[in-house]
């Protein structure tokens, strides 16, 4: 049921959209009969994964359960919270909160989404998948919980940092801004501990490619967490905010982050849940690696550069005050640069494809037949 009522919430989103049925609040765009469907599905995910727990044989709970436990009941509470609305008809609806109280729930919601489904379910997965691949233990469980204690304390005060310079009061924007700023600690903290986790198995580590995906998206999560209290401070939010930079910032953690934490779990999991001993070609897992990275690379970049001087284009004034650039002279600054974008995303895109073609052919081949060269 949760599967199949997930499909169901996907198709509808790829059909909706496109047809203009949309609330217009970043991350919350799906119409009310949609939402209503995504928090059955969640709820029966959350009884699922809690009545599993409940069911345990051993009395201790490992800590990537409770990231996994986290990001389950903060997802249903702030969903369930921004997307209040009243219907106007069945494809319509008008929220329950206006103004600077909407944008608050708004970006209360939209930064915990990014926090939590995407952070503390990421962390659990890493937590679990890492010492495993590693061949050994969490370098320090103690850190492991520290690491979910400050995440969960800080994370969710964070989200106005995105409305700053906004009409919301400055103390609101202070509070966002101060825990953004102390998120660093936590952060890096888990990213420390992760990487310290495969450091204790050096050699497997040259030349296990799992294990530098893994890495490397460790790499890319303390580039990310930088970042963002970084646009949290007034003075570099004015020049980045709603620049080129701020999708960088995303994609770096979406596509570096995430992303390579994906490719490695499913590197890892799916040939052992199909009972196989090893991927069809590790060869395609270097290639695989190294577009991965260019691709990454390349696409923040880019955007970083376009970002800083798009934003520098936007304050830049004459002596009588008049802006000094026109909106298509920013547009035509960052175009090359939106091209090397393009040019990093296809790269990823690219080493995906070979991702499923190797795990296609791993899954199809007999054990016989899976070998360490193809």
């Amino acid at each position: 049921m949760v599967f199949w009522g997930w499909q169901l919430v996907l198709l509808l989103a790829l059909i909706s959209l496109p047809l203009g049925y949309t609330t217009s609040k970043e991350y919350a765009e799906l119409e009310w009969p949609i939402d209503l469907l995504i928090v059955l599905v969640w709820v029966l995910y959350g009884v699922l994964f809690f009545g599993t727990i409940a069911k345990r044989k051993v009395q201790h709970i490992f800590v990537a359960n409770w990231f996994f436990a986290a990001f389950i009941i903060v997802i249903a509470m702030i969903f369930i919270v921004n997307n209040l609305a009243m219907p106007a008809s069945l494809m319509k609806s008008y929220s329950v909160f206006a103004g600077a109280q909407d944008a608050i729930v708004q970006w209360w919601w939209g930064h915990n989404a990014v926090g939590f489904l995407l952070t503390a379910g990421v962390i659990g997965m890493n937590y679990y998948f890492i010492p495993k691949v590693a061949d050994r233990p969490i370098y320090s469980y103690r850190l492991s919980i520290i690491h979910f204690w400050g995440l969960v304390g800080f994370y969710t005060w964070a989200g106005t940092h995105h409305l700053i310079y906004s009409s919301v009061p400055v103390w609101v924007q202070n509070i966002g801004i101060v825990m953004s700023l102390i998120l660093w600690l936590p952060s890096w903290a888990g990213a420390f501990n992760s990487a310290m986790t495969l450091l204790q198995n050096k050699q497997k580590l040259k030349t296990d490619y799992i294990m530098l995906f893994f890495f490397s998206a460790i790499l890319y999560y303390c580039l990310a967490t930088f970042e963002g209290p970084l646009l949290a401070i007034r003075w570099f939010n004015m020049i980045a905010h709603n620049s080129e930079w701020v999708i960088g910032h995303v994609h770096s953690g979406a596509l570096g982050w995430v992303g390579m934490s994906g490719i490695a779990v499913f590197y890892y999991f799916i040939p052992r849940l199909w009972g196989k001993t090893e991927l069809w070609s590790p060869r395609l897992i270097k290639w695989h690696f190294w577009l991965a990275h260019a691709g990454v690379a390349l696409y923040a970049i880019a955007l970083w550069v376009a970002g800083i001087g798009e934003g520098v284009m936007w304050l830049a004034q004459g002596e009588n005050g008049e802006l000094q650039y026109s909106f298509v002279e920013a547009m035509n600054f960052k175009a090359p640069w939106l091209f090397l974008r393009f040019f990093g995303g296809a790269l990823f895109v690219l080493g995906l494809f070979l991702m499923a073609l190797n795990l296609y052919k791993t899954v199809r081949a007999p054990a016989a037949l899976v070998t360490k060269e193809a």
